[in-house]
């Protein structure tokens, strides 16, 4: 690279900030004035050509970096602005990513490898700004390597074994390192539930009510038999205990009040984001880090101008600057209280590299989500409303319950009946977490040997049920429980998973297709550490060193090599031609009667006469919506999709008929318009019309 110098002789003007997006360049101009210029680089512009490896295995993993096609308008911009610039600064974003595209722009525009160039912000506020721009440092090359690392390993991955799935199961598929892992805790969890056998148990409660006084019943719950925990396996054991019973008498054994304490939850990383605006927001991942990235770069708000409304966004640590808490807590107690005021201390799993960024919080606590709503869009506004919350309610008290928990005995048997009642909301204040059973249920007052009165007794059936599947929500937490992947990558890995068709979702879960069973078989026997969970995890805390204490990433690269390597050529050797078979179907073909097979194609599954290549018909699939017709024209209600892929229902009869529903109809009519009720997904409506006129709701 050329010198610092040499790279700053054309005639002083102003001092060049380079950003990654355009957004983000205009909000951080505002900030610094007439003697800057922010302008975006656009993302990456350069990186590894797309039509080969790109890296030089025998000359120690070179990589071949290459400017990246359609970026030449931007790189002739960066270099006419640099020529005429005093001075540049590299502001991408703070993370390794962010680093090396410093890098690469700094070789493209000559400057040198020790210049104090790179700035850094973790909001984009004009304090910030500020303050970095007077803080320049050098690059770091821990980062820049680190990153280095990932995309070399990545690349041979993809690579290497992508193309020996292209001649062994079918062209287009694709291997990663880290979605191989993904996709294997998918297949995983499909096998469990697939060998999973129910297994039957019974559970017996009682209504039961104090003899004096005029109190409510209250139900509890059978639990031990001569203080052994008890479990019912059948019908006729349980109609043995329900005769015991009826021969004895209720008493209360003892009666334990305790206050009880929940504390707040940690401010948000990217993952716990991603997971908590999936369960209350119903957001894909990727929709989530959209959104985010939105609200990071800047918004206008009215009275404000453009504004970082967030902190960014790719973080695994849940450390709050001093700044923010003591803000924070000082607008606690200006808008509730002292009493409101929370000492809970949050501490990072991992006590290393991932400390240096701060969690996911407001920019500016004083704009609260009413005070901006105007200024957004509705998504913005929901997930800043979620992130201001969350943030407000970790710096706040914990919320406190009186609790009562209460043994009754009849005979040999022991039930329980606990209850609680909100003595102090605290940080339930702001943020609304998920209810806990029999939270607001207290019992009645009780004392120890006093009688009951046994009103009704229950005893129902019930089933082992298997492991529940992932959704996007619950994956990002089993990939950030088992180290795999990074904030920034839960958001490909799931994409890469259903755009090459190894998962499909079917409701909100993700389950595995043939293929991915078929591709992670494959892996399991020929590349174990592709698919294992406990080598990802470790090659991410490799990388972890690479940054942390710069570690040799060519050589960790080049020990993964070693092995890979070997189990190629095993694999190429060994595995034969792998033929997929397609569905069959329910139905016939209209045009030659043969049956119709179920394909997965680009826009997801679709049905394909089994005559191909003499009969070419293809048609959509068409799922019923049970019991329900079309009230305009008497036709079956089916599933659609919009073109955005949304979910909705609509007649069969299209496009006759454009009778549509947005929520799923049912073969009830609403008592007060006669119009179909449709079910709803509110905490407190099961059902509504379909008549937004009509307003009716059922609970």
């Amino acid at each position: 690279m050329a010198s610092a110098k040499q790279a700053k002789q054309a005639e002083p003007g102003k001092t060049l900030v380079i950003v990654e997006s355009p957004s983000k360049a205009k909000t951080i101009g505002k900030f610094l004035g007439p003697g800057y210029k922010v302008i975006a680089s656009v993302g990456h512009i350069r990186d590894l050509p797309k039509s080969k490896l790109g890296i030089d295995i025998e000359d120690n993993f070179r990589p071949d970096y290459i400017n990246i096609r359609g970026k030449g308008d931007v790189i002739r911009e960066l270099k006419k602005e640099a020529s005429g610039a005093k001075r540049i600064l590299l502001a991408t974003d703070p993370d390794r990513e962010g680093e090396a595209i410093s890098w690469h722009i700094a070789y493209l525009l000559s400057l040198a490898d020790d210049a104090p160039d790179r700035i850094v912000f973790n909001e984009i506020t004009k304090e910030a700004i500020k303050n970095a721009v007077k803080q320049p440092r050098r690059l770091d090359m821990n980062l820049v390597d680190a990153q280095q690392a990932r995309r070399v390993l990545d690349r041979i991955v993809g690579y290497k074994i992508s193309p020996l799935l292209w001649r062994k199961v079918r062209p287009g598929l694709s291997a990663g390192r880290v979605q191989s892992a993904a996709l294997k805790i998918l297949v995983d969890r499909e096998r469990e539930i697939r060998a999973f056998v129910p297994e039957e148990y019974w559970k017996i409660s009682v209504d039961l009510a104090k003899l004096t006084g005029n109190t409510k019943p209250f139900t509890a719950r059978l639990i031990e038999k001569n203080g052994e925990k008890l479990t019912i396996a059948d019908k006729e054991t349980s109609d043995v205990i329900l005769k015991a019973l009826g021969e004895g008498r209720y008493a209360v054994k003892s009666v334990e009040l305790k206050e009880r304490r929940r504390k707040p939850y940690a401010p948000y990383t990217t993952s716990t984001l991603q997971q908590d605006a999936s369960i209350k927001l119903g957001f894909q991942t990727r929709r989530v880090m959209s959104v985010a990235q939105q609200l990071y770069e800047g918004v206008a708000i009215k009275g404000h101008g453009t504004v970082g409304l967030v902190t960014y966004i790719r973080t695994d640590s849940v450390r709050i600057s001093e700044e923010a808490d003591t803000a924070a807590k000082a607008y606690i107690t200006e808008h509730f209280s002292k009493d409101y005021v929370g000492r809970t201390v949050f501490s990072n799993r991992k006590k290393d590299i991932q400390d240096a960024h701060e969690a996911i919080r407001p920019s500016y606590i004083h704009l609260r989500p009413d005070d901006v709503k105007e200024s957004l869009t509705a998504d913005q506004y929901k997930l800043y409303k979620l992130i201001w919350s969350r943030f407000m309610a970790s710096r706040m008290a914990d919320a406190v319950f009186d609790g009562v928990s209460a043994d009754v005995a009849n005979g040999d048997y022991i039930f329980r009946s606990t209850g609680s009642k909100l003595k102090f909301d605290g940080f339930l204040r702001v943020y609304q977490a998920a209810a806990e059973e029999d939270e607001g249920n207290m019992l009645p007052d009780l004392s120890a040997g006093e009688a009951l009165e046994e009103k009704d007794v229950k005893a129902e059936q019930y089933f082992t049920q298997p492991p529940s599947r992932f959704t996007e929500a619950s994956l990002v937490k089993e990939l950030e429980e088992k180290n795999i992947g990074r904030p920034s990558t839960f958001v490909p890995i799931i994409g890469t998973l259903t755009e090459r068709r190894y998962v499909t979702r079917e409701k909100k879960s993700l389950v595995p297709t043939d293929l991915g069973f078929v591709v992670t078989e494959l892996l399991e026997n020929y590349f174990k550490e592709i698919v294992d969970a406990g080598f990802t995890a470790g090659m991410e805390d490799k990388l972890d060193d690479i940054e942390a204490e710069g570690a040799d990433w060519r050589g960790i690269v080049g020990d993964f090599y070693g092995v890979l390597k070997d189990e190629l050529q095993v694999a190429d050797a060994e595995i034969e031609k792998i033929k997929i078979e397609d569905e069959v179907s329910d139905e016939v073909c209209e045009l030659c009667g043969k049956p119709m097979l179920i394909k997965q194609g680009r826009f997801g599954r679709f049905l394909a006469c089994s005559g191909y290549p003499e009969c070419k018909n293809t048609k959509p699939i068409i799922i019923k919506v049970e019991d329900v017709q079309c009230p305009s024209c008497g036709k079956d209600i089916v599933v659609r999709k919009s073109r955005k892929g949304k979910i909705f229902y609509g007649c069969s009869g299209y496009p006759d008929c454009k009778q549509v529903y947005w929520n799923k109809p049912v073969n009830r009519k609403c008592p007060d318009c006669g119009a179909l009720l449709t079910e709803k997904k509110g905490k407190d409506t099961k059902y509504a019309c379909s008549n937004q006129e009509c307003g009716y709701k059922e609970g």
